[in-house]
C-alpha cells in the first residue's frame, strides 16, 4: 500500500476516524501536540539532543548515523506499541489498520516510521510539513472572521450553564473555560485538572473553531462566554479576542443576592484552606482590609459574608472592563433575568 502525504485539513478529517501517531520526542509532545494524537517517539529527548548537537557541531552525516542507530533499537518496539494502539481503537484486521503519522517538519522521523509500519501492512497517511505546518494552520484560524455572540454577565450569573443549554438546543457553542480547564477567576482552578500550556490551548481552540465552522450551519453565530484576555495561565489569541470584544454581547442581568448564593453553592464545597489561598492571590487588588475580612469570614465558616466581599470586587472589575470596549452601548444588550438558571438561555435571541 502506498504512503500518502496529505494536507492539514485532510489529516484532521481522517483523525476523527483513525489514530494519529506523533513520532516527535516526549518533550516535544508534552509541550503541545495535535489533539488526540498518541505519542510514539522515535528518539528520547536526550537522543534528540545528541543528534541536534552532532548536526550543528559536526556534520549532517554523523547526525544521521546517530539517528539510524537509535532508530534501529526502536524498530523492534514501535510495531508492538502501534499494535496496542490499534487494538485500543478496535482496528481488528489489516484492511482497517490505517494510521496518521507526523513529526516536526514531515521529514526523516515520520518517513522512517511510515516505512516501518508500511512493511507491517499498515496504511499510512503522512502530514505534509509535519507539526510545523499544523501550527501555521492553527494561527491562521484566529485570523479568520467569525460571527460571534458573546454571553456576558457579572460573576455568578451561571453563564457556563446557559452555554450548555444553548448547545443542547442546537446552537453552536465553544466553552473557552472548558478548553482552558479554568473558570477564569482567582478561584478558577479549584476542582479542575492542570491547565494545558499556551500552545496546546491554541491547538485545542483552533480545531474546535474549525470543526464547528465546517460542520454546523455556517449562517448561525458561535456563542462564547465573555472572557478577559487570559483564562488562568493561558491567553486567548489576540486576533480572536479582538473579534470577541467587537461582537454583540448579551448581558445576563441577575440580582446580586441570587448570584451570591450561586457562588456560595459552587465554591462552598471546597475546603477552607484552598478558598483562603485563592483570596490571597488577589490581595493586592482587593486591598488589605477586605482581604483580612474575607479570610476571617472563611475561617469562621461564614461563606456568604466572604463571597459578598469578593463578588462586589469582581462586579467592579467587570464593570470597568465593559466600559473599555469600543461602541459599548451599541454592542451590549441587557437580558433581565430573575434568577441563576440554565433556562435563561430561552431569553436570548433565537437563530
Amino acid at each position: 500500500m502506498p504512503i500518502e502525504k496529505i494536507d492539514v485539513e485532510s489529516f484532521l478529517r481522517l483523525s476523527e476516524v483513525f489514530p494519529v501517531l506523533d513520532v516527535r520526542s516526549p518533550g516535544e509532545y508534552f509541550h503541545a501536540h495535535i489533539p488526540n494524537a498518541c505519542s510514539v517517539p522515535i528518539f528520547t529527548d536526550e537522543q534528540r539532543k545528541i543528534i541536534g548537537t552532532a548536526y550543528t557541531q559536526q556534520s549532517r552525516q554523523i547526525a544521521v548515523d546517530h539517528g539510524l542507530n537509535y532508530f534501529s533499537e526502536r524498530m523492534k518496539i514501535i510495531p508492538a506499541e502501534v499494535e496496542q494502539i490499534s487494538s485500543q481503537n478496535n482496528l481488528n484486521n489489516n484492511s482497517d489498520k490505517t494510521f496518521l503519522v507526523h513529526c516536526w517538519r514531515g521529514g526523516m522521523r515520520s518517513d522512517a516510521v511510515a516505512w516501518l509500519l508500511n512493511l507491517y501492512g499498515y496504511k499510512i497517511f503522512l502530514l505534509r510539513g509535519g507539526y510545523k505546518s499544523f501550527r501555521r494552520w492553527v494561527l491562521a484560524q484566529f485570523e479568520k472572521q467569525y460571527e460571534l455572540n458573546i454571553l456576558g454577565g457579572f460573576t455568578g450569573s451561571g453563564k457556563t450553564e446557559v452555554l450548555k443549554e444553548l448547545a443542547a438546543n442546537g446552537e453552536k457553542v465553544i466553552d473557552l473555560e472548558a478548553i482552558a480547564r479554568h473558570k477564569g477567576s482567582a478561584f478558577g482552578s479549584l476542582g479542575e485538572a492542570p491547565q494545558p500550556g499556551a500552545e496546546m490551548f491554541e491547538n485545542l481552540l483552533a480545531v474546535q473553531l474549525w470543526n464547528i465552522s465546517m460542520k454546523e450551519d455556517k449562517t448561525s453565530p458561535i456563542w462564547l462566554e465573555d472572557e478577559s484576555a487570559h483564562i488562568g495561565t493561558v491567553g486567548i489569541p489576540k486576533p480572536f479576542w479582538r473579534q470577541m470584544r467587537q461582537s454583540k454581547l448579551y448581558f445576563l442581568d441577575i440580582p446580586f443576592e441570587k448570584r451570591l448564593q450561586h457562588i456560595v453553592n459552587t465554591y462552598g464545597v471546597f475546603d477552607r484552606q484552598s478558598l483562603m489561598e485563592c483570596v490571597l492571590k488577589i490581595q493586592k487588588r482587593l486591598g488589605g482590609l477586605e482581604t483580612k475580612n474575607a479570610v476571617q469570614f472563611i475561617e469562621e465558616g461564614n461563606l456568604l459574608a466572604a463571597f459578598s466581599i469578593l463578588l462586589k470586587y469582581y462586579d467592579k472589575m467587570y464593570g470597568q472592563s465593559l466600559l473599555k470596549r469600543d461602541n459599548v452601548e451599541s454592542l451590549i444588550q441587557k437580558i433581565d433575568c430573575g434568577d441563576v438558571t440554565e433556562k435563561n438561555a430561552l431569553l436570548l435571541p433565537e437563530h
